[in-house]
């Protein structure tokens, strides 16, 4: 039987001793998934290999690959799409009015108010609704920044969704649905992360981990770190450093699926009514397998 998608508990105020427990017992936890030492030395052989990667000029594309040929491909450490994958799953033929009919009751949980300003701030404001709720008020168009329901497991939809085995482990689905304008901004995650545009198109910038030094990045927690530069519209008198970041656009296109290598910073926003959905891998990071990143992941460098 399928199980239906429960809302998370919403996060609770902790005294700063609790926070510190929680972040030290997280950090530990995600280690061990990952199967590291440590999540900080982790992160610092992501900065220290891509300080040799070549300059990303664009994003290139490729039809399907097998996940032997993905693996190899995505040891190199740079982003890079896939266009003949995501766009044969039954959940790109579904339109917003059949979701909201077939769906209507499921729960989510949309960012509202300044969610942009507040992106990875514990205490953001979020509305509980139902998915038909949703529907209305973001087709309906009214808002200056629509709400939006992100990073949301919704159990109902991953039987429409065939992801490709090229990883050995990976997290949930995360869906991303939205109408024009619905953003995350500019952040990294420290896994390596699959993300499939279904319906819609979106605008990406990215920029390699080592140009975290420019980007002013602040610790949301151990493996995501956020960035207060917007590369559509930078602020060079505020932030004169990310003058020196290297930040790539790229439009993603209904079926693209992008890769997204571990520590790259990445800013998302909806051009047209958009679903989405990622998933992370839980391991070593693939760009810290290849032969030139300057690691051994068996001497357990990290």
């Amino acid at each position: 039987m399928l199980k239906q998608s429960r809302l998370p508990p919403r996060r609770t105020s902790d005294t700063p001793e609790q926070a510190q427990a929680r972040r030290i017992a997280r950090e530990e936890k995600d280690a061990q998934i990952r199967g590291v030492r440590s999540i900080a030395e982790m992160r610092e052989a992501i900065r220290h290999a891509s300080r040799a990667l070549p300059v990303l000029t664009d994003v290139p594309r490729y039809g399907q690959l097998d996940a032997a040929a993905f693996r190899t491909r995505a040891a190199q450490g740079l982003p890079f799409l896939i266009t003949d994958v995501v766009g044969r799953w039954p959940l790109c033929r579904f339109t917003p009015q059949q979701l909201r009919e077939r769906y209507g009751d499921v729960p989510v949980r949309a960012r509202v108010g300044d969610y942009i300003g507040n992106a990875f701030a514990a205490d953001r404001p979020m509305r509980d609704m139902t998915m038909r709720d949703y529907l209305d008020i973001s087709l309906a168009g009214t808002d200056d920044l629509p709400p939006y329901v992100g990073n949301l497991e919704l159990r109902e939809l991953n039987g429409m969704c065939h992801w490709p085995g090229y990883f050995q482990k990976m997290g949930p689905p995360r869906f991303w649905l939205g109408p024009v304008r619905t953003m995350t901004p500019l952040h990294c995650d420290y896994d390596d992360n699959v993300f499939a545009q279904i319906w819609g198109s979106k605008r990406i910038f990215l920029a390699p981990p080592h140009h975290d030094a420019f980007l002013y990045p602040k610790e949301a927690n151990a493996i995501l770190f956020g960035s207060p530069f917007d590369p559509e519209a930078p602020d060079y008198d505020r932030y004169p450093l990310a003058r020196q970041a290297r930040c790539t656009e790229v439009i993603v296109h209904p079926g693209d699926l992008l890769f997204v290598p571990a520590g790259w910073y990445h800013q998302v926003r909806a051009l047209t009514f958009s679903l989405s959905s990622n998933r992370w891998a839980r391991g070593v990071p693939l760009a810290l397998t290849h032969p030139d990143s300057g690691t051994d992941p068996a001497a357990g460098q990290f």
